[in-house]
């Protein structure tokens, strides 16, 4: 079985930039461009956000496209779906009625509401026309990855190694 991809985060790293944010939005801007979007009416949405997590500890966070997405079970209009081939959780943000009630059942807190666009739910999309997601190509320290669970697991695993070999007495 092809594990899919999702956003990993290695809080070691964040520094709370906020680069994620913005390279989000603007990958959902019309023009694609940071000066003109701000241009924009509506102005682009971002969906993923950085939280603070305790003093000098944050990290971004984006949809995680749950195995079992509560969204999708609790979406009463039936607009969520979850490609099972790629793990993808969508919204058909044209069959969405703006009930919220995916808001109120995600665990990650993750999907907002979009008011300039009738109530709609909005969530992290995994920029579909893009190889990796604008926040992870974004991000100047590195700290998101966009990777299978198993090939996260083996880079952490291997950095363990050699943080133990480079700190032995």
């Amino acid at each position: 079985m092809v594990q899919s991809k999702k956003i990993f985060c290695d809080i070691t790293r964040c520094i709370a930039c906020r680069t994620c944010e913005i390279a989000c939005a603007v990958e959902h801007s019309i023009t694609k461009d940071l000066f003109l979007g701000m241009l924009e009416r509506p102005r682009p949405k971002k969906r993923t956000f950085v939280h603070f997590i305790e003093r000098d500890v944050s990290r971004s966070t984006a949809c995680q496209h749950c195995e079992e997405p509560p969204c999708m079970e609790a979406c009463m209009s039936g607009c969520i779906s979850k490609d099972e081939k790629t793990g993808k959780v969508d919204i058909d943000r044209s069959r969405c009625v703006g009930c919220w009630m995916c808001i109120m059942v995600c665990p990650f807190g993750i999907i907002s509401r979009d008011i300039t666009d009738k109530n709609k739910a909005l969530k992290c999309d995994l920029c579909p026309d893009r190889e990796s997601p604008a926040c992870v190509d974004a991000c100047p320290t590195k700290t998101l990855a966009y990777e299978s669970r198993d090939e996260f697991l083996k880079r952490i695993k291997q950095a363990k190694k050699v943080y133990a070999h480079s700190h032995k007495k």
